[in-house]
């Protein structure tokens, strides 16, 4: 009835089941390391999840370091399921969601397991809603982040806002670095409604500089790395000469 139990029987002390970042530290990092360096490589950013997300926590035991442990289950896993209770965050805006589901498919690539990774909504507990990571970028990129209507609200809040459109973009960023579950299509709606409409691209180089320089920088690293096939023969005409104008 319950292997769980069953296991730890037979071999006491022995079973790790729960893992975290190590005390007194909050998160993991990764999108923080890709900040750092946009040409990080993906296999560096796994083993990065593996050393810091592997302190096992063995209740009345404490806490120890348990790389090795934490990798087998990596490695062996079927399925990630990430449980989110709140409706005020998405995976485009919280750094800790992504570098758990996305730090968890880094490595699990790395160890040779193509695990699924699902996303689980359960904020309104009589209405769960589970979707895989690509249905869920592929949800918030067209339901919120190239939005008309989240864009013109973010523009009412000036500086801030300009900030709060770089940031949803680099965080796709940072999905496309770690996965396989950002598509093509996410980076050209992206820009469409950021640099590609001149009311949005001309508000946010007048109301937030760098924040327009950052997202120059992801959308011209997401064509080097492969992420991004443009369609649109301006695209980067349009990239350079913000460059030059922010210069």
């Amino acid at each position: 009835m319950n292997p769980f139990a069953a296991t730890r029987r037979l071999a006491p002390g022995k079973l790790l089941r729960v893992f975290g970042a190590a005390p007194g530290t909050y998160g993991i990092g990764l999108t923080r390391a890709i900040d750092e360096n946009s040409a990080v490589a993906r296999e560096t950013l796994g083993a990065r999840y593996l050393a810091t997300a592997s302190h096992a926590y063995c209740g009345a035991q404490g806490e120890a370091i348990a790389t090795g442990a934490f990798t087998e289950r990596v490695a062996a896993a079927d399925a990630l399921i990430h449980v989110q209770d709140q409706d005020e965050q998405d995976i485009l805006d919280a750094d800790a969601i992504i570098d758990h589901e996305g730090g968890f498919a880094a490595a699990a690539q790395m160890l040779g397991n193509n695990a699924a990774i699902y996303h689980l909504e359960s904020a309104r507990p009589g209405a769960l809603k589970v979707r895989t990571m690509e249905e869920q970028i592929a949800r918030v990129v067209r339901a919120r982040a190239s939005n008309p209507r989240w864009i013109a609200g973010q523009m009412r809040h000036g500086h801030r806002g300009a900030a709060e459109i770089a940031g949803t973009i680099d965080h796709l960023y940072a999905l496309a670095v770690l996965t396989d579950a950002v598509a093509s299509r996410h980076f050209e709606l992206l820009f469409e409604a950021t640099l590609g409409t001149p009311l949005v691209r001309d508000f946010l180089v007048n109301a937030n500089p760098k924040a327009a320089r950052a997202i120059v920088m992801r959308f011209e690293e997401a064509l080097t790395r492969g992420f991004w096939q443009s369609r649109r023969n301006s695209t980067l005409a349009c990239l350079a000469s913000m460059r030059e104008t922010l210069a």
